[in-house]
C-alpha cells in the first residue's frame, strides 16, 4: 500500500496518449528527475480514431506548459485558428444562425450584461451586442497579428488541426524533449497482483512492462477499464441519439480561399454536419442517428452540403467518406484500482462542442496535479477524480442536449425525438425552468472549474431565441447606464480590431514565413 508511485504506463498513443504523456512528463520533469517515469505503449497495428480536429482555448496553456513552440506546432500540424462555433439552421432550419464565441460577454466577470441586452434583443443578436468575435469571424479574420507573441491574443482562440499530424508531433516532442519512453508493441495480457491491482502488461513480443499507475488511452476498445476491469458503460443514447458519423477531407477551390475562423455546425434532417477549415484542406462530416438515417442517406446529405458550399461534384466522386460508429456515453468509473481511462476509453459523445480534447487535457492535468504517492493515497484521489468527471460528463450531456431542446424544428422524426421532454434530463429541465425568470449567472456554477461557464449557456440560449422574463426589480437603473457604456465599448473594440486584424490565411502564411515571436 505504501510503495511509491513512480512508474506511469500509458497504453495507447494518439492524441489522448501523447497529450497525457506530455502533461505528466512536463509537470514532473521526467527528463531530469528520476522520481517519475512515463512510458507510452503504442501498437502500429492499431489505428487511432483520428477525429477531434477542434480544440478549446485551454490547449494554448497545455502546449505552452509542455515547452512547445506555437510556431512549430502551427507549421507541422496544419493548424488554423478556432474562435468558437457557428450554428446554422439549428433554431428553425430556415437559414438562421448564431455564434458561440470563445470570448466571454463584455463586462464579465464583474458585470452580467445579459439582463440589459433583453431590452434591445429585437435590434441586435446577443453575441453581436456583447462580443466582437462573431462579426469578425464572418469576415474570416484572425484572432491576433504577426507581431503578437506566441500564445498571446487579441481575441481568445483555440485551434483547428490535423489530428494524425498532431499525435506524431506530440510523440516527437515528448520522446526527444520531455523524457517519455516510447515502447512499440501490442498488449496481449493484463496481469493483476493479489489485491487486484495491475502490476504488469504482457506484449506480443513477450516483453513484460511493469508499472505502478496505468492509463488507458486505447480508445473504443477500452482495454484496461472496459475489457480487463469490466467497468460498466453508461449509455446516453436515450438523451443524445446520434451514434454514427461519416467524415471526409476536401480541398479548397484555390490556395487563396478564405479559412473559416470557427467550426461551422449545420443542422440537417437527422443530425448535423461539421465543417473545419485547415490551411490546406477542409475537414467535414455528418453526425447522425442511425435510428433515423441510414449510411447511404447520410453520405448523400454530406455530399449535398459540400456541393452547396462550393465543392465540385467531380471532386466528391473521387473520395469515400470514413464511417465511424459509437455508443454515446461514458464509463461508470474513470479511475478503478490503479487504472485511469482518458480519452475515448473513458467515454465518447458527439463532438458538437469539441469537448473530446479538452476532457483529455483536464483528465491528464488532474492526474498530474493530484498524482498519488502510494496506493493508500490513490484510493482517495481516485474517488475524487471519479466524482469530478461524473459531474463533468453530466454537464456535457446537459449542455449538448440544450442545443436540441431549444430548437423549434419539427420537420423530421429526429428533431421531434431530440427536442422532446421525454428525452431531456431532469437536471436540464430544472435549469430551463430557472432561466425563464433569470439569466444564466455565476450562481449556476457548482464547481470552481466549470467545463461550460454560464456565459456559454447565455450564448446558446439567446442565440436560439430563448425567452427570459425578468421582473422590474431585476433591472437596476444605475446598471442600465453601465450596460450602455459596455455595449458602446464593444462596438468601439470591434471597429479597432476590424482595422487591425489580418485574415486567417494572411496570418498563417506570415507565420509559416517568419514565425511568431517567443514570449
Amino acid at each position: 500500500m505504501h510503495k511509491q508511485i513512480s512508474k506511469i504506463v500509458i497504453v495507447g498513443g494518439g492524441s489522448a496518449g501523447w497529450i497525457t504523456a506530455g502533461i505528466l512528463a512536463a509537470k514532473h520533469n521526467c527528463k531530469l528527475s528520476p522520481s517519475v517515469q512515463v512510458s507510452v505503449i503504442e501498437s502500429a497495428d492499431i489505428a487511432t480514431v483520428g477525429v477531434g480536429e477542434g480544440t478549446w482555448p485551454s490547449m494554448r496553456a497545455t502546449l505552452k506548459d509542455m515547452g512547445i513552440s506555437e510556431t512549430d506546432f502551427i507549421k507541422q500540424c496544419d493548424v488554423s485558428f478556432k474562435q468558437g462555433s457557428k450554428f446554422v439552421n439549428w433554431q428553425t432550419g430556415e437559414n438562421d444562425a448564431y455564434y458561440h464565441p470563445f470570448t466571454p460577454p463584455v463586462g464579465l466577470p464583474e458585470f452580467n450584461i445579459a439582463p440589459y441586452w433583453l431590452a434591445v434583443k429585437d435590434k441586435v443578436s446577443f453575441a453581436d451586442a456583447v462580443c466582437t468575435q462573431g462579426i469578425l469571424s464572418e469576415k474570416y479574420l484572425a484572432p491576433k497579428q504577426i507581431s503578437t507573441p506566441e500564445y498571446a491574443f487579441n481575441l481568445n482562440y483555440g485551434y483547428h488541426l490535423d489530428a494524425s499530424k498532431f499525435a506524431e508531433f506530440l510523440k516527437q516532442h515528448c520522446t526527444e524533449n520531455l523524457g517519455v519512453e516510447h515502447i512499440q508493441g501490442k498488449v496481449i495480457k493484463v496481469n493483476n497482483d493479489n489485491e487486484g491491482y495491475i502490476h504488469s502488461l504482457d506484449l506480443e513480443s513477450q516483453q513484460a512492462i511493469y508499472g505502478d499507475l496505468f492509463i488507458d488511452c486505447t480508445g473504443f476498445s477500452s482495454l484496461l477499464l472496459g475489457q480487463h476491469y469490466q467497468v460498466p458503460f453508461e449509455s446516453k443514447k436515450r438523451i443524445l441519439m446520434n451514434d454514427s458519423a461519416v467524415a471526409i477531407q476536401v480541398p479548397y477551390e484555390s490556395d487563396s480561399s478564405p479559412i473559416a475562423s470557427c467550426t461551422i455546425s449545420t443542422a440537417q434532417k437527422s443530425g448535423w454536419t461539421w465543417d473545419i477549415g485547415l490551411p490546406t484542406r477542409r475537414g467535414a462530416g455528418y453526425v447522425y442517428s442511425s435510428t433515423h438515417c441510414d449510411d447511404t442517406e447520410a453520405q448523400q446529405t454530406l455530399f449535398e452540403y459540400l456541393q452547396n458550399t462550393g465543392v465540385p461534384a467531380n471532386v466528391l466522386d473521387k473520395v469515400t467518406p470514413r464511417k465511424i460508429s459509437f455508443t454515446p456515453g461514458h464509463r461508470k468509473e474513470f479511475w478503478h484500482k490503479n487504472a485511469v481511462a482518458i480519452g475515448i476509453s473513458a467515454g465518447f459523445i458527439e463532438p458538437l462542442e469539441a469537448s473530446a480534447l479538452v476532457l483529455i487535457e483536464l483528465s491528464a492535468r488532474l492526474v498530474s496535479e493530484q498524482l498519488p504517492q502510494n496506493r493508500e493515497h490513490m484510493a482517495i484521489v481516485s474517488n475524487r477524480f471519479n466524482d469530478t468527471f461524473n459531474y463533468r460528463w453530466q454537464r456535457i450531456v446537459d449542455f449538448l442536449k440544450l442545443h436540441y431542446v431549444l430548437s423549434k424544428r419539427d420537420d423530421s422524426e429526429y428533431w421531434k425525438a431530440m427536442s422532446s421532454a421525454d428525452s431531456t434530463p431532469d437536471s436540464l429541465k430544472e435549469l430551463l425552468e430557472l432561466w425563464k425568470y433569470q439569466t444564466p449567472s455565476k450562481y449556476d456554477n457548482q464547481q470552481a472549474e466549470e467545463l461550460f461557464p454560464f456565459a456559454s449557456f447565455q450564448y446558446v440560449l439567446y442565440g436560439m431565441g430563448y425567452e427570459t422574463q425578468l421582473s422590474e426589480s431585476d433591472i437596476k437603473p444605475h446598471n442600465v447606464q453601465e450596460s450602455q457604456r459596455l455595449f458602446k465599448e464593444n462596438q468601439q473594440h470591434l471597429s479597432r480590431l476590424n482595422q487591425a486584424l489580418p485574415s486567417n490565411r494572411e496570418l498563417l502564411n506570415k507565420i509559416n514565413q517568419y514565425g511568431l515571436s517567443r514570449i
